[in-house]
């Protein structure tokens, strides 16, 4: 799929000739969320309406408090755009559906300036009222809007929003989340707040969440693109998604996307096998300080069954490159010779790492998340619940 240099200027309006318009994902608002959402719906791949109720975007006319979100917006898409250190998940070719492949800048329309009458189901989608005679049709509503007209369609007296919450491991919610854009401190949100009970292909977010605009388009372009109920999108899809496009999962601050170790750290970080050190509501993941057996021996048996016996086996000893090579190869099932090959190949060239390989040395946070995320991939391969639990 074409990657598209960002610039708002290709937001062109639609204009309105037939009765009923039919898209995949109609994302409706005025504000920073909409617009967010509706971007990452049309590059997940699928057809994407934004409906505005305002004139075409002009960034000169922007007011000073939503200028800088803009500005950021721009700057981080056109680095996407640029990236390509970071290849796009392969689909899941069992599941996926045929489709026919589109330059992705075909995907995205925008009608400005139109206001709607009324929200209604569509067997298990969505219609929205634009005059008598004229609606959309979507399989996946977003909702970034003013919810009075979708509560009196729900019929239901209130409608609350998913909420950011702060990073903390208490409780395994932090694996089921995406982090916050905001400089607001170790924010988190759960992808699975962002979906209403008992209603299935709709999402909804407070206009002014543009942190989370990203995420909700990324969560209803899943439904649509393997034509499922929202409530039974895979979350590592979705995250996977994400990631593809450079949105961190956990709010490390000092983890650039420029990071040549960022897609494997931000994977590990988010299994909780190696945990960022939060400060003043920061959340520090500390690439170069030294991995200890105690960090990381409850995480790894967590995951892996086989760990259990090789901690029993192994007790209180550094986590040196030899040491993780034992481990990895033993729950993994890996061949001892073949990985240090591997690695040895790759410590440099590939990783990028800056100290030399060697086998008694203890690894860093980086080294060891790098380790991990190549030969054991807990990320990739071992589930959550909603809640966070691992299912094994």
């Amino acid at each position: 799929m074409k990657r598209l240099f960002f610039v708002f200027a290709f937001i062109i309006p639609l204009v309105i000739h037939a009765q009923t318009i039919k898209t995949d994902v109609l994302v409706i608002g005025n504000g920073d969320a909409a617009y967010a959402a509706s971007f990452q719906s049309f590059k997940s791949g699928v057809k994407t309406i934004l409906l505005t109720q305002k004139e075409q975007l002009d960034l000169n006319k922007i007011a000073p408090t939503n200028k800088a979100f803009y500005q950021n917006f721009l700057k981080r898409e056109t680095e996407n755009a640029k990236s390509l250190e970071t290849p796009k998940p392969k689909p899941d070719k069992k599941n996926r559906p045929k489709v026919t492949v589109t330059d992705s800048t075909l995907l995205l329309n925008v009608i400005n300036n139109t206001p709607y009458t009324e929200i209604k189901r569509s067997g298990s989608g969505w219609e929205v009222k634009l005059t008598k005679d004229k609606s959309i049709k979507a399989r996946i509503l977003l909702l970034a809007d003013n919810p009075k007209k979708l509560i009196a369609a729900l019929k239901i007296t209130t409608l609350n929003p998913a909420k950011p919450s702060p990073l903390n491991y208490n409780e395994n919610t932090y694996r089921t989340t995406v982090a916050s854009i905001a400089s607001t401190g170790a924010n988190f949100l759960s992808l699975y707040s962002l979906l209403i009970p008992n209603q299935e292909n709709l999402l909804y977010i407070p206009a002014e969440q543009s942190e989370f605009g990203s995420a909700a388009g990324a969560t209803a372009a899943y439904g649509a693109f393997y034509d499922i109920k929202t409530s039974l999108s895979n979350l590592k899809g979705i995250q996977g998604e994400l990631l593809a496009y450079k949105h961190a999962l956990m709010p490390f601050e000092d983890i650039k996307p420029t990071d040549s170790n960022w897609l494997a750290i931000q994977k590990v970080g988010i299994t909780g096998i190696i945990k960022a050190e939060l400060k003043q509501d920061k959340a520090y993941f500390k690439p170069e300080k030294e991995v200890t057996y105690n960090e990381i021996k409850e995480p790894v048996k967590e995951y892996y069954f086989k760990a259990q016996i090789w901690f029993d086996d192994h007790q209180n000893i550094p986590i040196n490159l030899e040491n993780t090579i034992s481990m990895v190869c033993y729950v993994g099932n890996k061949s001892v010779d073949a990985t240090k090959d591997a690695l040895q190949k790759n410590w440099n060239k590939n990783y990028r790492f800056n100290s030399r390989y060697d086998l008694k040395k203890v690894l860093t946070r980086r080294e060891f998340a790098t380790i991990i995320n190549e030969f054991l991939e807990p990320f990739d391969k071992v589930n959550v619940d909603k809640t966070g639990r691992v299912i094994r």
